[in-house]
């Protein structure tokens, strides 16, 4: 189970990796296009300043990759392995699926580039709950 206080929990929700009271994005639906990568510029709840330095999320882009090819993996096997697809069929299952999935996958990439530097603090959350 995946709770508030856990490091998944902040990735995958892409709630503050501080105090996970908020969503760190204005739009939490990374599929409206326009605003899948606005970001709020701090945390109503504990203040946490999301953009650390100029160019911070520039970073994402080298986990970006990796959760790409893991969504490559994930469809290729379900594709050709699991269901017999031709490997040109599976190919396009690996396209299709890095082509839908990639707001999805920016935002992981975001989230988990933050949550390396940043980690949960419960004596933050409990001190802004007074």
């Amino acid at each position: 189970m995946i709770r508030k206080g856990m490091k998944l929990y902040s990735i995958l929700f892409g709630a503050c990796p501080k105090c996970h009271q908020e969503s760190m994005y204005t739009v939490k639906n990374p599929y409206v296009i326009s605003d899948t990568l606005k970001i709020n510029d701090h945390c109503s709840h504990c203040h946490t300043k999301y953009r650390l330095e100029p160019s911070f999320f520039y970073g994402s882009m080298y986990v970006s990759y990796g959760v790409g090819i893991a969504f490559a993996v994930a469809a290729f096997v379900v594709s050709y392995l699991l269901l017999g697809a031709s490997i040109h069929i599976a190919f396009m299952s690996i396209i299709g699926t890095l082509v839908v999935f990639m707001p999805v996958i920016m935002r992981l990439s975001r989230n988990i580039w933050i949550n390396l530097f940043m980690s949960y603090d419960k004596a933050l959350v409990e001190k802004t709950k007074d």
